[in-house]
C-alpha cells in the first residue's frame, strides 16, 4: 500500500462511559471494527472525537493506544492536532509522529479568528517542524475563517508537508477550483456533498457518515472512482438523508455515538454542554440506518 491518502476515512468518536470518562476499551473495540472492514484510513481526536472536550493526558493515551493498534494493518491513521496556540499544536504534532501515525489533520485556531496571514503562518510553523504529511482543514463554521483561495494557493506552493485539504465550506465551486488550481489532494469534508465532490475531482472523504455506514460510504467512493455514476447516484439517494441529518442537526457527535450503541459497539454520552438525542431524533436515526450498511 502506497503512502498516498485516498478513499473514505471515518472520523471517529471518542466513546465514553456513563460517568463521562473515556472508554478506552470501547475505543479499542470500535477501532478494530473499522480495521476488520479494511477502511482506507481513520481519523482520531478530531471534531467528531470531541477533541475540545479532552485534556492532554486523554488525548495522549488515545493516540498512543490507537497508533499501536493500527500499526501494520494497512489502514492509515491521521490525528487531529488542533489547538488555539501554535506551540501546543507543534507539541501535539511531535507526539503524534513519535507514536508512528501517518499524518496530521490541522485546522487554524478556531476562536481567535486569525487573519489570512496569521493562518498561513500557523500552517507554516507546523509545516517546518513535522516530517509527516498535513491535511489542511478548511471549515468556516467551526473555525470562523474561510481560507481564501489565494492563501490556499500560497500554502500549496510554499509548504511541502501540506499535501492534502479537507474542504468543508459546503461550496462545491470552491472544491472544483482548488482541484483545478492546486496540487493538493482533495478530501470532501461536507458529508452531504460527497457525490458532487467526487464528480469534480476529490479523491477522498473525511466522513462522519462512514462511522455509521462505512460500507455504503466506501461503495460510493468506489463507484465514482470506476466511473459508474448511475449506480453511485442511486446509492447516494440512500446515503444522503443520513448525511443531511448529520450536517443539519448540530448533533453530529451525539448521532454517531447513538448509532455506535445501536450497532452494538461503543458510543455513550457526550461531554456537556452537548446533550443527548431526543426520542424523535433516535427514531429518525434508526429509520435512516435501515437502508445502509
Amino acid at each position: 500500500m502506497n503512502n498516498k491518502f485516498e478513499g473514505v476515512y471515518p472520523v471517529l468518536i471518542t466513546p465514553m462511559n456513563e460517568d463521562y470518562s473515556v472508554n478506552y476499551e470501547g475505543m479499542k473495540e470500535n477501532v478494530q471494527y473499522y480495521l476488520d472492514l479494511k477502511v482506507a484510513g481513520i481519523i482520531i481526536v478530531g471534531s467528531t472525537g470531541e477533541f475540545a472536550s479532552l485534556d492532554d493526558a486523554e488525548k495522549e493515551k488515545i493516540i498512543t493506544q490507537v497508533s499501536e493498534q493500527v500499526k501494520g494493518s494497512g489502514t492509515k491513521l491521521l490525528v487531529g492536532i488542533a489547538d488555539e496556540r501554535t506551540d501546543k499544536i507543534i507539541e501535539y504534532a511531535k507526539f503524534v509522529e513519535e507514536r508512528g501515525a501517518d499524518g496530521h489533520l490541522l485546522i487554524n485556531s478556531f476562536y481567535q479568528t486569525p487573519t489570512e496571514e496569521e493562518a498561513f503562518h500557523q500552517f507554516k510553523d507546523v509545516n517546518d517542524v513535522v516530517t509527516k504529511p498535513i491535511m489542511m482543514y478548511n471549515n468556516p463554521f467551526t473555525a470562523n475563517v474561510d481560507l481564501e483561495n489565494e492563501t490556499i494557493y500560497k500554502i500549496d506552493k510554499e509548504l511541502d508537508k501540506v499535501q492534502y485539504i479537507k474542504e468543508s465550506t459546503g461550496d462545491i465551486r470552491k472544491v472544483r477550483t482548488l482541484v483545478e488550481n492546486t496540487d493538493l489532494v482533495m478530501f470532501c469534508g461536507s458529508d452531504d456533498l460527497a457525490y458532487e465532490s467526487f464528480a469534480v475531482g476529490a479523491t477522498g472523504w473525511v466522513s462522519v457518515a462512514a462511522n455509521i455506514a462505512p460500507n455504503s460510504a466506501s461503495k460510493l467512493y468506489e463507484l465514482m472512482k470506476e466511473g459508474n455514476y448511475e449506480a453511485a447516484r442511486e446509492l447516494n439517494k440512500d446515503l444522503l438523508p443520513l448525511c443531511e441529518f448529520l450536517e443539519d442537526s448540530g448533533k453530529y457527535v451525539q448521532i454517531v455515538k447513538k448509532a455506535m450503541d445501536l450497532k452494538g459497539l461503543n458510543g455513550g454520552p457526550s461531554r456537556k454542554p452537548r446533550l443527548g438525542l431526543t426520542d424523535d431524533e433516535v427514531e429518525k436515526l434508526k429509520s435512516l440506518m435501515e437502508k445502509l450498511d
